[in-house]
């Protein structure tokens, strides 16, 4: 892994110009956990009539730029903590890599961040004071991710943060920032995707376990071992498959969002197969991919089968 004069070694025989090393750094494969919370507030609100279009290409806007703080951060600061290493099995991480030098990479994460703030600015007008709130929170737990003493990745909260933010918190704020009010159905479905993106973290740090106990990264993995880590992304999956179905009960009809538990058993169980079957990085690193896509397809598949119902 060295700089050249023409591009950049990221992988064996592979060069990459400098914008592909930031492409790596903002983590493509893991931005649909931030567009598919937002997808599936938009079709609550279109089904309701409520659609606005401004609000949703400003949170859609605001949820992708704090993933890709979020990754900036993760990728310096894992690098200061010896998280990452030359060992790790995942990806490259360019920081410790040497691709970006560190101060590079916190400016990075400060443009993203005031980015988002920026694209929030309209939603913070139109929904009022809660939408700051969820913005500044937001921002801060990216940040907080992993970031000082007590960083969310580091004391095994980063599963709740990551249930919570990128389930109800984003589900209900866009529909929220679109129809000026919250129903309660609107926060028991934004549990589908937060549970699924809570699978992909758990996707991740099964395969880390190793490494993330050598840095003393208490994940929820590390504390507990690989087997429960297994059996709460399974968990996860079955979880987000019976939240259609609670819905449906709920209102009395809409039974096409159930397509969605159809689609969360039908993808998503072999992943969990998968997961529980091997260890090698080479299964394991598409996994974190194939979940993120299961994330989107389910929200899809949700959201189209409440605007069906």
């Amino acid at each position: 892994m060295i700089r050249g004069k023409k591009g950049l070694k990221v992988e064996s025989g592979n060069s990459v110009s400098e914008m592909g090393v930031w492409i790596q750094a903002a983590r493509p494969k893991t931005l649909p956990a931030a567009i598919s919370p937002v997808l599936l507030g938009t079709a609550f609100a279109i089904a309701d009539d409520a659609f606005h279009a401004l609000a949703f290409a400003c949170a859609i806007l605001g949820s992708v730029l704090i993933q890709i703080g979020t990754n900036f951060a993760n990728d310096y600061q894992d690098s200061a903590r010896g998280a990452d290493t030359e060992a790790r099995k995942g990806p490259t991480r360019v920081t410790q890599a040497g691709l970006v030098s560190a101060e590079a990479m916190k400016r990075a994460t400060v443009i993203a961040f005031s980015l988002a703030f920026i694209a929030g600015i309209y939603l913070i007008v139109r929904g009022g004071w809660p939408i700051l709130v969820v913005g500044l929170l937001s921002i801060a737990s990216g940040v907080a991710y992993t970031a000082g003493r007590y960083a969310l990745a580091y004391t095994g909260l980063a599963d709740l943060f990551v249930l919570v933010f990128f389930g109800p918190v984003a589900v209900g704020g866009t529909y929220f920032v679109q129809a000026l009010v919250l129903p309660s159905e609107v926060i028991v479905a934004g549990f589908g995707p937060g549970l699924l993106a809570t699978a992909i973290l758990l996707a991740n740090n099964v395969r880390d376990i190793n490494e993330d106990r050598a840095a003393n990264k208490r994940t929820l993995v590390v504390r507990f071992g690989r087997g429960f880590g297994v059996g709460f992304y399974a968990t996860c999956i079955l979880g987000a498959s019976f939240i259609p179905l609670i819905l449906v009960l709920w209102t009395s009809g809409r039974s096409w969002a159930l397509l969605a538990t159809a689609v969360a058993l039908g993808l998503g169980m072999p992943l969990a197969s998968t997961l529980r079957g091997t260890d090698d990085p080479m299964v394991l690193n598409p996994l974190l991919g194939k979940t993120a896509q299961l994330l989107l397809v389910y929200c899809i598949v949700f959201g189209v089968g409440r605007m069906l119902g």
